[in-house]
């Protein structure tokens, strides 16, 4: 999510395919999580429009995050180099971010005042969901069919009861789409990069929008956020598989079909995509404040102008948090570094052996 990282997390192996293509890419998911997260504070029965786009919103939106995370780890092997800069860009944002949302969540919502890192708070568990997932990459890029064998894991999650400790039943149940963009490649990419596949995204969406807007208020959210088994939802292991591998399913065309459309050339987006770490991490903080001041309140009384005014408003927050000044007050906290006697020194290189015959020439030439 930063400068020196890839989506939507940070700690990646290298900074290869560093195009404008993906940091737009990125910039427009991080917009789409800001805005999902806020239009939850206004949906009401009253909002059946709302609840649809917010469903079909977060039918693609986090898949398609997780699919560019798994892509650019492709090269992720474990190397110390590599863990570090996983450590310092996944781990420690998560633990001093969990840290920071117990205390805001205690002080807007009343919650006990209780820092628990196996048990994210908000939106905190996709970093340690990222943590895990990159950590297992060797796993799967040793691995032939990895993408059935994680699918296979991901619904057998959701027909066992797991706890949510660690964030584990999003870690299971989003890992093919991890586990997919291990799988890609530059040329899977350039193929949605068409015309073709640009005019086919559009009545894409379109339908979907349209069985979003049938289906609604449905699917919920336990459906939506993979953190939930069949008891829970209250379907049989039949239905349960059913309709997972349905929503497998119309989540990867629309992630495609999103690709898709997103534009390749350099925008004024691009710059604020290589840096969607902080506006994902602080814009949580945003609407709990803004939830605790009553905000939220007065904008699903005002109807349709309040939904449009907090969509502007979330939009704003995202690129507010994304400008140089707000990262250079907050990178301590969003990208910390390692103390220096945590860093094991630089190893010199011995100089290679010169073979015997080399030493015999050169004594001759003497």
């Amino acid at each position: 999510m930063t400068s020196a990282t890839h989506p939507p997390g940070p700690g990646s192996p290298r900074t290869l395919d560093r195009s404008p293509f993906f940091d737009n890419a990125k910039f427009l998911l991080i917009v789409l999580v800001a805005l999902g997260h806020s239009w939850e504070q206004v949906i009401t029965p009253q909002t059946p429009v709302l609840r649809a786009v917010h469903n079909l919103v977060y039918g693609f939106h986090m898949p398609a995050f997780i699919l560019l995370c798994g892509y650019f780890s492709r090269s992720f092997t474990g190397r110390p180099d590599q863990i570090r800069r996983l450590l310092t860009g996944v781990l420690l944002p998560y633990l001093i971010f969990e840290t920071v949302y117990s205390f805001v969540y205690h002080w807007c919502r009343g919650s006990d005042l209780e820092i628990t890192p196996v048990a994210p708070t908000y939106l905190c568990w996709f970093l340690l969901a990222l943590f895990v997932w990159r950590l297992t990459t060797p796993i799967w890029n040793a691995l032939r069919y990895a993408v059935p064998i994680s699918l296979v894991i991901s619904l057998a999650a959701g027909t066992t009861r797991i706890t949510g400790d660690m964030a584990m039943p999003r870690v299971l149940m989003f890992l093919p789409f991890f586990v997919l963009g291990l799988r890609l490649r530059p040329e899977h990419f350039a193929r949605l990069r068409t015309r073709t596949a640009r005019c086919a995204a559009v009545p894409v969406f379109a339908g979907a929008f349209a069985l979003a807007c049938r289906l609604s208020p449905d699917p919920n959210d336990d459906w939506l956020s993979s953190d939930a088994d069949n008891t829970l939802l209250h379907v049989s292991l039949g239905q349960y598989l059913l309709l997972r591998v349905a929503l497998f399913a119309v989540s990867a065309l629309l992630v495609a079909s999103f690709l898709a459309l997103v534009p390749g050339r350099r925008t004024w987006i691009t710059a604020l995509g290589a840096v969607t770490l902080y506006p994902y991490l602080l814009h949580g903080i945003v609407l709990r404040v803004a939830e605790y001041y009553g905000a939220f309140r007065v904008l699903r009384q005002a109807g349709l102008p309040g939904t449009l005014v907090l969509s502007a408003a979330a939009v704003a927050v995202v690129v507010l948090l994304s400008t140089p000044p707000v990262r250079a007050a907050l990178r301590p906290l969003v990208e910390p570094r390692l103390p220096r006697w945590l860093v094991p020194p630089v190893e010199v290189a011995a100089p290679a052996p010169v073979p015997a015959a080399a030493e015999r020439e050169k004594s001759l030439a003497r």
